[in-house]
């Protein structure tokens, strides 16, 4: 057996103590730089993540601007429009009626209030049931955009129809906090619809006498008018006419009858060749119009220029420019004029027929 002198046991111990020690260190480094490199991950991840969620906000705030600016741009627009405005604040129940709004219904400056019971007040009562289900369904989501047509209340008592458009502004979670829209009268577009729909109706599949007598009928229904009647030149240059049809509301279809164009709204029309209306006081300036306050003749022109005739309305009442459909006319002038050419050239091809002398 080996003996170890005794002088060399602790020497033996130290150089243990220092062979544990080294280990021991080694362990304690590798267990720091596993310790650090774990770290360094999880502070890159948190960097990694507190730039995912700058650029978040920043994407966030650049949308928030855009729809601010968008919004902006879209308020300015409509507010630029010929239209009428309106604004409701969700949140609040605040109600901004542009002035245009207000003046469409006959109303100026602070007569009618900027609140949600001015605005849906002007709602005609048979109409408000329909237009509150139109706004519900697009804040909720349904439609989108608000597309409604309905009547509004004149100050006078009329009533107007108008298109209402309107599309919510909402936040970056789909709620609705704000709604724009326009209101767009339509009631002329309405009254010209009516009107054309009514004559066209009525003098469908009618030609000649049958023509002008329906469509002096249906017109002065449709205008609500006293009487109305169509003519043609009984002779050349003209100086008389003679009616194709004559109706009035009080006794219905009339007997034709020539009259002189002298001291008649009539002359001015068939001489001048243009429309002719007067919206009140006929009778002060024709005394041959008793009892008559508004007159509205129109030519009737034939295809080389010549003036065949007229077409012409009276009324007991004043009347605006209610009375004057534009296009309307224009469709039925030149059918009358058709049918006027067309009845000439069939008399004239009569005359000659029985000019033309026997052949045996």
């Amino acid at each position: 057996m080996i003996t170890v002198p005794t002088v060399f046991i602790p020497l033996l111990a130290l150089l243990g103590a220092g062979v544990f020690g080294a280990s021991l260190f080694a362990r304690s480094r590798a267990s720091q730089r596993r310790l650090t490199a774990r770290l360094s991950a999880l502070e890159q991840r948190v960097g990694e993540q507190q730039q995912a969620l700058e650029r978040a906000e920043t994407a966030r705030a650049a949308a928030e601007a855009d729809l601010r600016a968008t919004e902006q741009r879209y308020l300015l627009a409509l507010r630029g429009s010929q239209d009428g405005l309106w604004e409701w604040d969700l949140a609040s129940g605040a109600v901004h009626l542009s002035p245009r709004w207000k003046s469409m219904l006959g109303f100026e400056g602070r007569a009618l209030g900027d609140d949600l019971a001015a605005w849906r007040g002007r709602v005609h009562a048979d109409d408000r049931a329909g237009f509150e289900r139109a706004l519900q369904q697009h804040l909720g989501g349904a439609t989108p955009r608000l597309d409604h047509e309905l009547r509004l209340l004149h100050q006078d008592g009329s009533v107007r129809h108008v298109l209402s458009r309107g599309v919510a502004i909402r936040d970056e979670a789909g709620r609705a906090y704000r709604m724009v829209g326009l209101d767009t009268d339509v009631t002329e577009l309405r009254r010209v619809q009516a009107v054309l729909d009514a004559v066209a109706d009525g003098t469908a599949g009618t030609d000649g006498e049958r023509f002008f007598a329906a469509m002096v009928k249906h017109f002065a229904r449709a205008l609500e008018v006293d009487s109305a009647f169509i003519t043609e030149c009984a002779d050349n240059p003209p100086t008389r006419v003679r009616t194709l049809a004559y109706w009035s509301a009080a006794e219905g279809a009339g007997h034709n009858f020539e009259y002189e164009l002298v001291g008649t709204p009539c002359e001015a029309v068939i001489h001048g060749a243009r429309d002719c209306f007067h919206a009140e006081g006929l009778e002060r300036i024709f005394p041959i119009e008793q009892g008559f306050e508004a007159y509205l003749g129109l030519p009737i022109v034939g295809s080389d220029g010549r003036v065949l005739g007229h077409l012409a309305f009276l009324d007991r009442r004043p009347r605006g420019e209610e009375m004057i459909v534009e296009r309307v006319f224009r469709i039925f002038l030149a059918r009358a004029a058709a049918e006027i050419e067309r009845l000439q050239a069939l008399a004239q091809a009569a005359a000659l027929h029985a000019a033309a002398p026997a052949v045996h």
